[in-house]
């Protein structure tokens, strides 16, 4: 009995330090991986459908999904890049094409009239200038040139770091909609769990994760269509686009959909509107910002057994701890909590509370047999005491 004990302590030991290890090697793609699973939960209801459409072919279904998914992660950034450079291009041309016809001095009838004495200073400056301006923006940039190939270097590793984090969440998502199921299934049988309470908490992980995903497509919607009203009253130009932006930004929790509005803000003021750029930038930092916290948690509640306050809470403290990841790794921490407490409550606690536990017989004032009999002679004894009484 020992020397089994002490197997099992040396196997328990092995399983932990396995354990250690596989989280070890996956450290580096923790976020890709998370992701992939959250996705393939979320999924997992259009995974099936496709597989039904497609006659069973998993394989096929889950390729679907990925290549939607891609397409959805490029699109926006394509149509923003291809927007950016167009208008960059009119810009240029337009500059060249005025130079040409009238010279610098032309650039100023196109300045608003407040920049326009500042931008005509800035011009005569240059112009008597230029050749010593051009020797100190050489020499500035021999002396920072290392430091700018550093930057540089740094946003292309940076760069490269998303894409192969993208790349491993992709493929990842790709093998968990093909074999998740298998895979919920193997960890339901190793699990030391009691049957079924470990696929319960993976249902209700993935509950949690549908509706944070769902609430934060459906709020960055909110928030766009705020923008667009904001864009509308101040005249900003092209407001469709600007919407389209803010809806892109307001995925991204470290930017929001208020940078937008602050960008829009700026151009107007560039152009000669400051009461309008004041607005603007007041409407995207207090009403389209602050909407975040109150839509989020509200449309995010609607699929987790908690309450609002503590929906709002984990969103914020997730992000606070973990980063954009935390708006997901929050809601789940705290429904993880909540689920282990409510199996462990109608599993383990008290007998009385298990499902289909003997019921306790009711207790009740009734006196005992005993109890009973000596209830009854005292009232026989009362009663021919008081029948005596009357006789005399």
């Amino acid at each position: 009995m020992a020397t089994e004990q002490g197997a099992r302590r040396v196997f328990i030991g092995l399983i932990l330090l396995s354990i250690a290890l596989v989280g070890l090697i996956a450290r580096p793609f923790f976020e890709a991986f998370f992701l992939a699973a959250v996705l393939a939960g979320a999924f997992n209801g259009l995974q099936n459908w496709l597989t039904r459409r497609f006659r069973g072919r998993r394989g096929l279904a889950a390729g679907v999904i990925v290549v939607g998914i891609i397409l959805a992660l490029l699109s926006p950034i394509a149509a923003l890049t291809a927007f950016i450079v167009s208008e960059v291009i009119k810009g240029v041309n337009f500059i060249t094409g005025v130079i040409n016809q009238r010279g610098l001095e032309g650039l100023l009838t196109y300045v608003p009239q407040a920049l326009r004495e500042p931008a005509a200073r800035m011009l005569d400056r240059f112009q008597t200038e230029s050749a010593s301006v051009w020797q100190i923006v050489q020499e500035h940039v021999s002396t920072q040139g290392a430091a700018a190939a550093q930057t540089v270097g740094g946003v292309v590793m940076a760069t490269g770091s998303v894409a192969i984090q993208v790349a491993m969440m992709l493929i990842a998502l790709y093998f968990l909609l093909v074999d998740g199921e298998r895979l919920v299934a193997w960890v339901e049988s190793v699990s030391p769990l009691r049957r079924g309470q470990t696929t319960e908490l993976l249902t209700e992980f993935r509950g949690v994760t549908r509706s944070v995903l769902t609430s934060t497509l459906l709020t960055a919607g909110v928030q766009a269509t705020i923008a667009l009203v904001g864009f509308l009253i101040t005249g900003v130009p092209v407001p469709i686009f600007f919407a389209a932006v803010s809806f892109f930004f307001a995925l991204i929790p470290a930017v929001g959909a208020a940078m937008v509005c602050v960008i829009a803000a700026l151009l107007l003021l560039a152009t000669g509107h400051p009461a309008m750029a004041i607005f603007l930038a007041a409407w995207g930092i207090f009403v389209v910002g602050l909407s975040d916290n109150v839509v989020k948690p509200l449309l995010a509640k609607r699929g987790m057994n908690m309450h609002g306050a503590l929906v709002f809470f984990s969103l914020l403290g997730g992000l606070a701890v973990f980063g954009a990841i935390g708006l997901l790794l929050g809601p789940l921490i705290l429904a993880f909590f909540l689920a282990v407490v409510r199996i462990y409550e109608r599993d383990y606690g008290r007998p009385n509370d298990r499902p289909g536990a003997p019921p306790t017989p009711p207790t009740s004032n009734a006196p005992t047999l005993a109890e009973g009999e000596e209830w009854e002679a005292s009232e026989a004894h009362s009663h021919h005491v008081s029948e005596d009484a009357r006789s005399h």
